[in-house]
C-alpha cells in the first residue's frame, strides 16, 4: 500500500479524464438578482444544443469528473459556483438558489435548446431544491430564510430547467448532518468532551478495531439516533438565540444610533460545531448494507476524523446553520422538494456510497414528482471512484447512463 492510500482522506479526489480538443472554454463572471457576483465556466463542443449545469453549494465543481465525459458525449457544460464556494461559513441556501437562478438565466439567454441540471452529493438537494421554488409562482415562493432574514426569490428570474440528473445525491445538507453529527458531545466548547454511553467508537458499545466491522445493538442505535436529533435541536436552540440577540442590537441602533449597537448587530456570532463525522454506517458495515468501503466521506478512520479540522459544518454563523446543516430547520431537504419536481429525471445511484444508502435511494426516487423518472445503479463511491482497484470509475459509469439518458431526449 502507497504513502498516498495510506493517507486518512485517501479516495475523496478522483483524476477526470481528458476533455476534447475541440472544446471552447470561456470565464463568464454573472450579477445576481440581489447584487451579488458569482462566476461560471461554461465549455462548449461542436454542436452542442443542450448544456448540463453542473453547481455545488460548497464546493467549485470546474475541474468536476463528469466534465469531460459529458463534453466527448457532446453536451456542453456550465459549471458554477455560489458565493460561498469552498467556504461555506456563511452558505445560506435561499441565496444560493439566487446564484443559481442567475447561471440558469445565463444558459438560456447563451440560446441552448435544452438547459438540464447535474446535482451530484449536495447539487442534488440544491437543484431540488431549485426546481422547487422555480416551479412556483413568484408570489407563492419562499420570501425569508429560516433564521428570518428577508430573501427575494419573488423578484427574481428563475427559470426551469427541462430536465434533472442526480448522481449519488444525499438528502440535503442538514438532513446528511443529522447522521453524521456525534450525539456523545457533552460540551460544545470542548471538542474531546464525551458521554461514554453514546461514544460510537467505544468497545463498549460495538466499536471494533479498524478496519474490522463494528456491530452495534439495536438498543444503542435507537438511543444514538434520538441522540442525534436532540443535539442538533440543541444547536438550533443557539443559533436562534444568537439570532435574536443581533436582531435585537439591530433595533437598538435604529433607535439609539449608538455605535456600540452597530457593533453588537454586525458581530457574526460563528458557532464552532465539533465531531461532525460519526454516522455508525461508517464502522458497521452491516447497516444499511451496499458495496461501500470501511470509513467515511472524509477518510478511511472516522474514529479520527471525527475529532479533525475537516468536516460539515465546522464553522457557520447561525443563518447558515439554520440553513444548510440544521436537518431541523432547513428549507433544502431533498424528500420536502422532491414531490415538486416535474421535469424528467434521472437518479443515478453509486453502489459503494457512503453517503446515499440503498433505502435513501428509493425514498428519493419514489419522491421525485416526475411522470418521467429512471433510477439506474452503478459501481462506484460516492465521489466517483471505482469500487476496487482496476475496476472502471463510477464516474465513468454514470457518465454512459446519462449519455445515454439524454440522448434519447435531447438528441
Amino acid at each position: 500500500m502507497t504513502e498516498q492510500t495510506q493517507r486518512l482522506g485517501a479516495g475523496r479526489y478522483i483524476d477526470a479524464a481528458r476533455a476534447p480538443d475541440t472544446t471552447v472554454i470561456s470565464v463568464h463572471e454573472l450579477t445576481t438578482a440581489d447584487g451579488a457576483k458569482i462566476s461560471g465556466v461554461l465549455r462548449v463542443v461542436p454542436g452542442a444544443r443542450t448544456v448540463v449545469a453542473l453547481m455545488h453549494p460548497r464546493q467549485d465543481l470546474a475541474h468536476h469528473v463528469l466534465v469531460p465525459e459529458l463534453l466527448a458525449r457532446g453536451y456542453a457544460v456550465w459549471t458554477q459556483g455560489t458565493r460561498s464556494v469552498n467556504n461555506d461559513i456563511s452558505l445560506v441556501h435561499e441565496q444560493a438558489l439566487l446564484d443559481a437562478a442567475a447561471g440558469q438565466v445565463f444558459l438560456r439567454e447563451r440560446g441552448f435548446e435544452h438547459v438540464v441540471t447535474v446535482g451530484h452529493s449536495g447539487g442534488g438537494t440544491l437543484f431540488a431544491f431549485y426546481h422547487q421554488q422555480a416551479g412556483l409562482p413568484a408570489g407563492e415562493r419562499l420570501t425569508r430564510t429560516p433564521a428570518g432574514r428577508p430573501i427575494d426569490l419573488a423578484g427574481a428570474q428563475m427559470p426551469l430547467p427541462d430536465a434533472a440528473v442526480f448522481m449519488a445525491p444525499h438528502p440535503g445538507q442538514g438532513a446528511l448532518l443529522q447522521r453524521l453529527i456525534d450525539p456523545s458531545v457533552v460540551d460544545e466548547a470542548d471538542p474531546l468532551s464525551v458521554d461514554p454511553r453514546l461514544n460510537p467508537f467505544d468497545p463498549a458499545n460495538g466499536f471494533a478495531e479498524p478496519p474490522h466491522s463494528s456491530s452495534y445493538s439495536p438498543e444503542f442505535i435507537t438511543r444514538y439516533r434520538a441522540a442525534q436529533r436532540e443535539r442538533i435541536a440543541r444547536i438550533d436552540a443557539l443559533a436562534r438565540r444568537r439570532v435574536d440577540e443581533a436582531a435585537d442590537a439591530r433595533r437598538r441602533y435604529k433607535s439609539t444610533s449608538d455605535p456600540a449597537d452597530h457593533r453588537a448587530a454586525l458581530a457574526p456570532r460563528v458557532l464552532t460545531v465539533y465531531r461532525t463525522d460519526a454516522d455508525l454506517r461508517f464502522t458497521d458495515l452491516s447497516l444499511s448494507p451496499n458495496e461501500r468501503p470501511y470509513g467515511s466521506l472524509f477518510g478511511r478512520r472516522p474514529d479520527l476524523t471525527n475529532y479533525g479540522l475537516v468536516g460539515f459544518g465546522r464553522f457557520v454563523t447561525p443563518d447558515a446553520w439554520l440553513s444548510t446543516w440544521s436537518g431541523l430547520s432547513s428549507n433544502a431537504d431533498f424528500l420536502r422538494c422532491a414531490p415538486a419536481l416535474t421535469a424528467p429525471s434521472l437518479f443515478v445511484e453509486l453502489t459503494g456510497d457512503q453517503a446515499c444508502f440503498p433505502e435513501d435511494a428509493t425514498s428519493m426516487v419514489d419522491a421525485l414528482g416526475s411522470a418521467d423518472k429512471t433510477h439506474v445503479r452503478v459501481a462506484g463511491t460516492h465521489f466517483g471512484g471505482p469500487i476496487r482497484d482496476g475496476a472502471p470509475t463510477g464516474a465513468s459509469l454514470a457518465a454512459a447512463d446519462i449519455g445515454t439518458w439524454l440522448a434519447t431526449r435531447f438528441a
